[in-house]
């Protein structure tokens, strides 16, 4: 049976998240539990870790090191162990080296790219509602690369460092990068749990990993 934890730290549409799972889970019959957690041993076993997040990047960055050992079990399991990832929203934003959010703060590095704010000029910031999001390459979690509309809130983005880890485009006043992949490490910018169907999809092709 695959296990899914999603991280809970205090930050994040945790519920959300874990709703959209389960429907994925029932829906394709798929022999899989979630589990909500903040204890690093619960996380031991898992097949697949879901990393949510909504809020300021230095709280959550912040509120992840509180819990003693996750950060160093999450790096065992995800960059050693090569356990599936999903980073959601600030939770992929917490991939990158660094953010400049309301000052500078160290992010996990786990995909090389800084967290910059999207220009003002000719936008509204959040940049909130759906969005096209074009996928560049090749991948397993939107295996169709046909422009889908998912649903985002931010005012954040990835400016990844190495172009092949940005492997989908959204354009809102500038081009920003809002899915990356770095083997088996992925992130979204835009909420899935929030998107509808093309959003189910995304979750149940991580889930056929």
């Amino acid at each position: 049976m695959k296990k899914i934890a999603i991280i809970d730290y205090g930050l994040g549409n945790i519920f959300s998240a874990q709703q959209s799972f389960i429907k994925s889970i029932n829906d394709n019959n798929f022999n899989a539990q979630t589990i909500i957690t903040n204890k690093p041993k619960e996380i031991k076993d898992a097949s697949h870790i879901v990393l949510p997040g909504q809020g300021a990047f230095g709280t959550c960055i912040k509120n992840l090191k509180k819990i003693s050992g996750m950060i160093e079990e999450l790096e065992r399991k995800v960059l050693e162990k090569k356990t599936l990832f999903l980073g959601i929203c600030v939770g992929m934003q917490l991939l990158a080296d660094i953010s400049y959010e309301n000052g500078r703060h160290q992010g996990l590095g786990w995909i090389n790219g800084e967290i910059k704010k999207i220009s003002k000029k000719n936008t509204i910031l959040p940049h909130m509602g759906w969005n096209e999001v074009n996928v560049s390459k090749e991948n397993l979690l939107i295996k169709d690369k046909k422009p889908k509309d998912f649903y985002f809130v931010h005012s954040y983005y990835f400016d990844c460092s190495n172009d092949k880890n940005s492997i989908g485009i959204t354009k809102y006043g500038i081009n920003f990068t809002s899915f990356v992949c770095k083997e088996n490490i992925y992130g979204v910018q835009f909420h899935p749990e929030k998107s509808s169907v093309q959003g189910l999809d995304i979750i149940k092709n991580f889930l056929l990993l």
